[in-house]
């Protein structure tokens, strides 16, 4: 095919399709996340396999793969599109009243059990015709590379050292306390730093392989290692779990405070003098300027605020 026939063959939707098959590496899932039927999509993909003169996605086992050419087309993709985005919402101005825009949101469940709630809540409230979609930070996620490709707008969690080479705003800092079934023997006895090592502790899944995370990073730091009885993936799932056993969960006061009215459990100081949990909000320079990504992050900014200054009620103080 001539050049001049390719290029007046593809138009932005053809974009966008080879973009998120190849980031999905799935039609069916690409599919769902476009808001097409598969077909419409396996269609779209056969275009592009013959504009490309590659397959681009192959299989592989039971999954599939890009090619290199594949791979090699993801960056100029996800460049292309912001462009696109750039080039027309912001010459108009981002009017969330009227705006049509999905906003893709990787956070982890360990932010305080109201902020995701309370920040859809506040987009669709605004802009009732956008779309949100929420992406967990896990082992399996890689925020910066989606962040730099476009796939999410903003990344949201806690750092000791958050990443240099991306934008960030602090949301707020928050106490390391500990969070225990309210029949734990420390309840009555309290601890001290030896004793505290020394119980069973339940620790989040790390976020990448390698990482310890943020209470264990800082105690290697000091020298100090506690005994991990257990690992959960799932954040929101602990508290059940320290109400119904002796382990402990050192984590942030507010989140700590969400669970003291609805299960058996207490918050206890911790021996160990943790520097604050710091809470922040990540975005690319390729989204830095853009009022519909500038508009999120003002949202998220303006929950983090209004949860900062809830006063803490009477029961959810310190045992």
């Amino acid at each position: 095919m001539k050049e001049r026939d390719l290029f007046g063959s593809i138009d932005i939707h053809l974009i966008k399709v080879l973009h998120t098959v190849l980031s999905e590496r799935s039609v069916s899932r690409a599919a769902i996340r476009l808001g097409m039927h598969q077909p419409a999509v396996s269609s779209a993909l056969k275009r592009l396999r013959e504009f490309s003169g590659d397959p681009l996605l192959v299989r592989s086992g039971a999954s599939m793969v890009p090619t290199e050419a594949g791979l090699r087309m993801l960056d100029p993709a996800a460049r292309i599109l912001q462009a696109a985005q750039v080039l027309f919402s912001d010459a108009r101005g981002f009017d969330p009243a009227q705006a049509r825009h999905t906003f893709r949101i990787a956070a982890s469940d360990y932010l305080d059990p109201d902020f995701l709630p309370r920040l859809v809540a506040q987009i669709k409230a605004q802009a009732p015709l956008c779309h949100v979609e929420i992406w967990p930070l896990s082992a399996a996620s890689d925020y910066r590379t989606q962040l730099a490709q476009g796939d999410v707008d903003v990344v949201i969690g806690n750092w000791a050292t958050p990443p240099q080479d991306l934008h960030l705003g602090r949301l707020f800092g928050d106490d390391v306390v500990c969070l225990v079934a309210s029949n734990h023997p420390a309840v009555r006895r309290g601890w001290d730093k030896e004793a505290w090592l020394a119980v069973d502790h339940i620790a989040p899944a790390a976020m990448h392989p390698g990482a310890k995370g943020v209470i264990d990073d800082y105690l290697a730091s000091q020298g100090l290692q506690r005994h991990i009885a257990a690992r959960c993936p799932y954040f929101g799932l602990i508290p059940a779990m320290v109400a119904s056993t002796l382990l402990v969960l050192t984590t942030g006061r507010q989140y700590c405070e969400r669970f003291v009215d609805v299960l058996p459990v207490k918050i206890l100081p911790c021996p160990i003098p943790f520097p604050r949990m710091m809470y922040y909000q990540l975005w690319h320079e390729r989204s830095h300027t853009t009022t519909s990504a500038k508009w999120l992050r003002e949202r998220v900014k303006s929950v983090a605020a209004a949860l900062k200054n809830e006063k803490i009620t009477p029961s959810a103080k310190t045992a």
